[in-house]
């Protein structure tokens, strides 16, 4: 028999979950709006790697599929790296009960890894490579103009300060790029969208959550140093994750020290930071259009 107790239990966790499907929800349209992810008649390869991430991301872009103004297919895509242990019939079994379109793509990427990175040694980097170029490929073979990847807000903040500490460079992930070869639009749904709440929202829709023992217990990686180290800004500073995400969408090249993004050598007086504003005075070639600008938004990269 059920109690009182259990009910208003059960009332408490649909109330919150529904608040969470809001703001998910509500975070996902501006992004798709404001970097324009998703058109009328798109094929979307939601790439859905088993965890938190791309399973709130199915959902959401489902669940936005019904309402939206416009047509678009959603097909969902997993890459069965034939990990030792891995379940290969979670994802089966919940994309066929949910009923949305999907493959599995069956490639052993997982002894190409263990075979030419040494034991101890960071396997995400040739792995990612390994399993993008899969997933590219295959967007192709079944006609797919779009690929959806499960990237948040933190990935974004996390990848910007790996490359800033790491790499000497001010790069991140942005929301919408196409390939190096040009051949595929990869978007990033989730790119406004806070990691705790993803995870809460995960945890209260009860997903099949399979982890990933290939990476996973690598403690030691950079990412995981960055990650704890915005968690604790987050707990000691609360606010200053949004304020940097921000920054990230405010960027301007006047103000730094690029000068190959920013024209310095040929700054002028008589004009608005010392740029020349007279439209038959712009250059044609794309680059150095850019560096006429006084402020860019870097996501948009």
């Amino acid at each position: 028999m059920t109690s009182v107790t259990d009910t208003e239990e059960a009332r408490k966790l649909k109330t919150r979950q529904n608040k969470l499907q809001k703001r998910l929800r509500r975070e996902m349209g501006q992004a798709i709006e404001t970097f324009n992810m998703i058109e009328e008649g798109d094929k979307v390869m939601v790439c859905l790697s088993g965890g938190k991430d791309s399973f709130v991301m199915l959902d959401i872009l489902m669940n936005l599929q019904k309402s939206a103004p416009i047509q678009f297919e959603l097909v969902a895509v997993n890459l069965d790296q034939k990990q030792p242990g891995f379940p290969e019939h979670v994802l089966p079994e919940y994309l066929t009960e949910l009923g949305v379109p999907f493959h599995i793509v069956e490639r052993d990427t997982y002894s190409v890894v263990k075979s030419v990175v040494p034991e101890g040694k960071t396997t995400c980097a040739l792995c990612s490579r390994l399993r993008r170029g899969t997933l590219y490929g295959f967007a192709e073979q079944i006609g797919a103009n779009k690929i959806a990847l499960g990237h948040h807000r933190d990935d974004i903040l996390e990848t910007f300060f790996l490359n800033m500490f790491y790499g000497g460079k001010l790069k991140s992930m942005p929301p919408k790029l196409v390939s190096d070869d040009g051949k595929n639009m990869v978007i990033r749904p989730l790119a406004y969208a806070r990691e705790k709440d993803i995870a809460a929202y995960a945890e209260l829709r009860g997903f099949p959550i399979i982890p990933c023992n290939l990476c996973g217990s690598q403690e030691n990686l950079q990412r995981q140093v960055i990650k704890e180290m915005l968690q604790g800004w987050d707990k000691t500073h609360p606010g200053r994750i949004e304020t940097m995400f921000r920054s990230l969408c405010n960027v301007v090249p006047s103000h730094l020290a690029d000068a190959e993004l920013f024209d310095f050598k040929n700054l002028q007086l008589g004009y608005a930071h010392g740029i020349v504003d007279d439209e038959d005075d712009l250059p044609s070639h794309p680059k150095a259009a850019v560096q006429m600008m006084e402020r860019i938004d870097i996501l948009s990269l």
